[in-house]
């Protein structure tokens, strides 16, 4: 399967799930992002200054529990405090822009913020085994991360 195919198996998915498989897919896959061991070895306080920190901190141990105001106030914190100058760790990334689309999630309910968490959760693993473009599912984990998406989006 090419990327562009993969996208739009997952935008399709997306679009035809009911909210409640929606919302359970998003908060595993949110969590699954900000939870990750990747981001133990990132160095945060080379990227963020120290109330950012504290607020993506914050923000990690909460995401399933938060409210969006309250993600969003950590939010808005973080993008304060950020120090790299526009070449920030790509697990760090990855996970500040997964709880973006999450809390902008929670805020709207649009759909297309759950398809930019399933895509940023495809692009961790990309990060991780580097896919190939041309068949996209080649990988073993990127096939099961494919697969984790299909199973929580399909009817």
């Amino acid at each position: 399967m090419r990327y562009r195919e993969l996208e739009a198996a997952i935008r399709q998915l997306v679009a035809d799930a009911d909210d409640d498989r929606l919302r359970a897919f998003g908060a595993e896959t949110v969590n699954r992002l900000v939870a990750s061991e990747q981001l133990d070895d990132v160095r945060v306080e080379d990227e963020l200054d120290d109330d950012a920190v504290a607020a993506f901190t914050i923000a990690r141990e909460n995401v399933l529990t938060a409210s969006a105001s309250e993600l969003r106030a950590q939010l808005t914190r973080v993008d304060d405090g950020v120090v790299s100058d526009g070449d920030m760790d790509p697990e760090l990334l990855i996970a500040l822009s997964a709880l973006e689309h999450w809390t902008t999630y929670l805020e709207t309910g649009r759909r297309e913020e759950l398809y930019e968490l399933a895509l940023r959760s495809v692009e961790q693993v990309d990060f991780q085994v580097s896919a190939d473009l041309d068949d996209f599912l080649a990988k073993p984990e990127m096939a099961a991360e494919f697969e984790r998406i299909e199973r929580l989006l399909a009817a």
